[in-house]
């Protein structure tokens, strides 16, 4: 444990982003099964409605720094590649 006044606060702040990180991961994790969801239906405008609901929530987290620019890139890229697999 932690003794200096600092390093105390830096533990108190680093439980409390990872509280925040483990929360906008999970609305990832739910946005992306919602589009999969509508996809696996054959729901194709359905499906490009939560594709930009997910596109949108992954670019926010990746300014905001929870995820990496090349990982938020990456998932965007799939999900937009089975959209349009299923659509052709």
């Amino acid at each position: 444990m932690a003794n200096i006044k600092s390093a105390l606060k830096r533990a108190s702040i680093a439980r409390i982003r990872t509280t925040k990180n483990a929360a906008y991961k999970s609305m990832i994790k739910t946005a992306i099964r919602h589009f999969e969801t509508a996809l696996q239906a054959g729901q194709i405008e359905m499906a490009k409605e939560q594709l930009q609901k997910v596109t949108r929530i992954i670019d926010k987290l990746a300014d905001k720094g929870v995820l990496h620019q090349n990982t938020a890139a990456r998932k965007k890229s799939r999900l937009t590649r089975k959209l349009n697999k299923v659509a052709s």
